[in-house]
């Protein structure tokens, strides 16, 4: 009869099996020597027991005394209650300990390059040496957490009657927003595959060809700018539906988040709010606000419309300008530093300052506001900004003046800047909860300067709300899409819209954004003809999986929940990629390098 080499988990040995003898494997965490008694920590992915070798056992004590952190050894023992006044509270196992019968070392380990308890790693280090930051308690919690994530999604997509259907992941470089990965062809000389950004004109054909609720957690990749939120590869939950309307997507997908944060973290997140993309913008200057931060912005373009001050007149009189101001409660306790300091922040989001006042006592009018700028406004203005703002005494006022985005970027991210410090905690402008959102009625489009033509502000087979059709072809900027996004304090978890399902709609669309017949047919001829046969009313949602994870776990950034990720750099410390690749590889490619790696 073979006998198991492990019987249990560490981490699951408790008092229950108090008595039993049973095998457990896994890595040597910590050696303490006690007087003759040798304590070892032993770990495994469910957590630590603590093993007792006594020198009763002579040849097994002996090879006690050789260990060292992370050597993977087995053990064979009894289970047995701690001494009184050894509980450990914090452990599953901390009410037992195990006495070594038969100790077998399965591999030695070199010192690591950290301890694996050591909380102030480089992230440098620890991608380089990934193996071992992965069996850190930390990130062993963190990937747990995301399989059950994604075993609940499937358990919850299954029972209504969703299916898994996998999509091609070399497939045609489509214009969707963000630069796409190339893989050039061997086959197809001069030719290349794209990495997808997203499944998404594959899953409306799904649509078109009958498969009325489908769903995929797929890889999906983006050349661009990498960031805390950000990866080169990252992995959505991929759904679409068809036949159902803008609000019964929403609500079927509001009870899959609700359901899984229940089952998988025990948190209720109750019902979502709805607010409009215009309100959000108006009010706290971003398409994903953090509402657990309770300030908000007020506009006052109208009201320094006649000022003599132009750092304000300018942009309140300048189309697409915007004046607004930011009312901080208590905030006259902030020191002049602090406030230099949010001016230099401000700055990078291209604000050229902050203006602010402190308010001192609003019963004497403009006596009792200290800046530099109250000189440069009249006192109807000074009064209008203290009544719409609501300032009261102790209170700091401050201000965003320049084009709407600039001031919507700075203000908005000073906004959460300042809830979420220290000092927006102490002085209760900061709730700490669970904040989800629904943001709907995105613009269609958005302007490109640059470029002199409209951008799709999500997709452009993101369909445009009842009525607004007509102004394809006039009015682009005056169009409402029937999209939607799930925001969760503060970051963008998920988003969909309803889909363009006639040919006739979508061509309009590629119209308003300047792709021609000719371009539309060679790079979506496939979706048009498609949608031409009796294309069904669709539409669909994909959630981050690595961003939802970040936030159950709480976790900086998305690579604390990723196994393998890559840098800000888009680079793997652990296997070294990208790399060069040889001259052989490059001539079956039908590639020359313009500027070759140095050998």
């Amino acid at each position: 009869m073979t006998i198991a080499l492990r019987t249990h988990y560490c981490g699951l040995v408790t008092e229950a099996l108090t008595g039993q003898t049973v095998q457990l494997c896994g890595w040597v965490n910590r050696r303490r020597d006690h007087g003759g008694v040798i304590f070892i920590d032993l770990r495994d992915r469910e957590g630590t027991v603590q093993v007792v070798c006594d020198p009763d056992r002579p040849e097994m004590f002996k090879l006690a005394e050789q260990l060292r952190n992370e050597f993977c050894v087995r053990v064979t023992g009894l289970v047995r209650p701690r001494p009184e006044g050894t509980t450990n509270e914090n452990l599953k196992s901390g009410k037992i300990e195990v006495l070594c019968h038969e100790l077998e070392v399965l591999n030695p380990s070199l010192t690591p390059p950290f301890q694996l308890d050591d909380d102030e790693i480089s992230e440098t280090t620890r991608l380089t040496y990934r193996v071992l930051d992965l069996r850190r308690p930390y990130m062993q919690h963190n990937l747990m957490l995301r399989y059950r994530v994604a075993m609940e999604v499937r358990k919850f997509l299954d029972a209504h009657g969703f299916i898994d259907v996998e999509t091609p992941m070399l497939t045609k470089s489509t214009p969707e927003g963000a630069r796409d990965y190339l893989v050039p062809s061997r086959v197809n000389a001069g030719m290349f595959f794209a990495l997808p950004q997203s499944p998404q004109l594959f899953k409306q054909l799904l649509m078109v060809a009958g498969f009325d609720r489908y769903y995929q957690i797929t890889k999906c990749f983006r050349d661009e700018d990498l960031r805390a939120d950000r990866q080169p590869e990252f992995t959505q939950i991929d759904c679409e539906v068809s036949f159902m309307n803008e609000r019964e997507i929403r609500a079927l997908f509001e009870a899959l988040v609700t359901t899984v944060f229940k089952n998988a973290l025990g948190v209720d997140l109750g019902a979502f709010p709805e607010m409009t993309y215009g309100e959000a913008m108006r009010r706290f200057g971003s398409d994903k606000p953090d509402l657990r931060v309770k300030l908000e912005l007020t506009d006052l373009t109208d009201v320094m419309a006649d000022v003599d001050f132009k750092v304000f007149k300018g942009p309140a009189t300048t189309p697409g300008g915007r004046v607004v101001a930011l009312r901080i409660p208590g905030g006259s306790a902030l020191s002049r530093s602090e406030i230099d300091g949010y001016t230099e922040f401000v700055k990078i989001y291209g604000a050229k300052g902050l203006a602010w006042i402190k308010v001192n006592d609003v019963s004497a009018g403009r006596e009792g506001l200290q800046s530099p700028i109250v000189k440069n406004l009249h006192d109807a203005a000074l009064k209008s900004i203290v009544e719409r703002t609501g300032a009261q005494n102790g209170d700091v006022l401050f201000f965003g003046a320049d084009t709407a985005k600039i001031v919507n970027d700075a203000i908005g991210a000073l906004r959460i800047k300042i809830g979420r410090s220290d000092f927006g905690k102490k002085a209760g402008l900061f709730e700490d909860r669970w904040a989800p959102l629904w943001v709907v009625d995105f613009p269609m489009f958005e302007y490109n300067e640059d470029e002199q033509r409209w951008d799709a502000v999500h997709h452009p087979f993101t369909a445009p709300k009842d009525g607004h059709e007509d102004w394809l072809a006039t009015e682009p900027g005056r169009c409402l899409s029937k999209a939607y996004d799930v925001v969760l304090n503060g970051w963008e978890m998920g988003g969909g819209s309803i889909r363009i399902h006639r040919a006739d709609v979508q061509r309009k669309v590629f119209s308003a954004l300047k792709i021609g017949e000719q371009e539309a047919q060679a790079k979506f001829g496939f979706l048009l003809d498609a949608l031409q046969y009796g294309a069904p009313p669709h539409g669909g949602i994909a959630f981050g999986l690595d961003r939802m994870i970040t936030l159950m776990t709480g976790a900086e950034s998305i690579r604390d929940v990723i196994a393998f990720p890559k840098t800000q750099r888009a680079q793997d410390l652990l296997t070294q990629a990208p790399g060069p690749v040889d001259e052989k590889q490059l001539r079956e490619l039908h590639i020359r390098l313009r500027n070759p790696q140095p050998a």
